[in-house]
């Protein structure tokens, strides 16, 4: 399976986020309230662009059915993602007028337009294996905090619960299904194109752990 060798290529990068301190204390129930508000706020507009990737899918289909499975997941994203983006702005006090004076800092703005640009020069391959970096590595961080520590945090435990979900689960295999689909029988040069792009994104998703830890703009 090519999400497999994609894996595999970013494992070191992956595990690393296990140990990062803005993940491991969501799981410890430790991780000041203010750095978590600079996080929400700054995901909750990183996920208005990474819901474009999906549109974007929309766009590029070739057949009905791949048009109605971006469409879901573009919707997917907005909605059911958002959703714990919204418990959280209720609990911290944030309002969406507070987000719409927000910016995005450089290194989500950088990240979300290096995912769009490789998607407007690619394909769906491309739109699918930038996007499942992010979706599958919080599956991954959702399921690793559920096992170390659990999901009954009195704050953070909807978060790990959220994407540690069956729901959310559903998400991201159908990310995989993608990826295999339009990647099956592919070059080794196309490969290795993909993988670097996964690649670069797993780098982009530590440096947004790093970003929302120390609150740099």
């Amino acid at each position: 399976m090519f999400s497999k060798e994609l894996y595999l290529s970013a494992k070191e990068i992956w595990d690393s986020y296990y140990e990062h301190p803005f993940v491991k204390e969501i799981g410890e129930n430790s991780l000041e309230k203010e750095r978590f508000k600079f996080y929400i706020i700054q995901d909750y507009l990183y996920l208005l662009e990474y819901a474009k990737l999906f549109a974007l899918g929309v766009i590029k289909s070739k057949n009905e059915s791949d048009m109605k499975k971006f469409a879901k997941l573009t919707d997917g994203i907005l909605n059911s993602e958002m959703g714990i983006h919204r418990v959280y702005m209720k609990k911290l006090g944030i309002t969406e007028e507070d987000i719409s004076k927000i910016k995005p800092t450089l290194d989500n703005i950088s990240y979300t337009s290096y995912m769009l640009s490789v998607s407007h020069c690619g394909d769906i391959k491309e739109i699918a294996v930038a996007a499942l970096s992010c979706m599958w590595s919080y599956k991954m961080i959702g399921d690793k905090l559920k096992e170390l520590y659990g999901a009954e945090q009195d704050f953070y435990g909807d978060w790990i619960k959220t994407y540690s979900s069956s729901t959310y689960e559903e998400l991201t295999n159908w990310n995989i299904e993608l990826v295999e689909k339009y990647c099956a029988n592919i070059s080794e040069e196309e490969k290795e194109h993909l993988k670097t792009i996964f690649i670069n994104c797993s780098i982009y998703e530590y440096k947004f752990w790093d970003m929302s830890y120390k609150g740099s703009h």
